[in-house]
């Protein structure tokens, strides 16, 4: 068998120059693209902390506070739960069951 090299194929198929050409634009542009604007794994925006505002510090109902809008000239407010609570009526539950994870009415909810 012949070894054929690199220089020999492309002179028999000058048109791979051409795609080495394009493919190598492309992938300059993904990674331009991608070193511009990098992909994440959620879409959550970062939300400024109010400072010294940790439950433990406050002593208040485990919820971190934040300035709206990062204006630091307004009041702080509660930061939503990290957990979504969605209430769903008429589930036929054994009574204490229903006692230890039914949040409706209770005090903090």
């Amino acid at each position: 068998m012949k070894k054929v090299n690199l220089a020999e194929g492309a002179k028999r198929d000058p048109e791979l120059y051409i795609l080495l050409a394009i493919m190598t634009g492309a992938f300059t542009l993904v990674g331009w693209h991608f070193s511009r604007n990098p992909t994440t794994s959620s879409s959550e925006n970062r939300v400024a902390q109010a400072p010294d505002s940790e439950p433990w510090k406050t002593g208040g109902s485990a919820k971190y506070q934040y300035h709206p809008h990062g204006d630091m000239s307004r009041g702080k407010k509660d930061a939503p739960s990290a957990l979504n609570e969605v209430i769903i009526p008429n589930v036929n539950l054994p009574r204490e069951l229903h006692e230890k994870y039914n949040k409706w009415g209770k005090e903090g909810y």
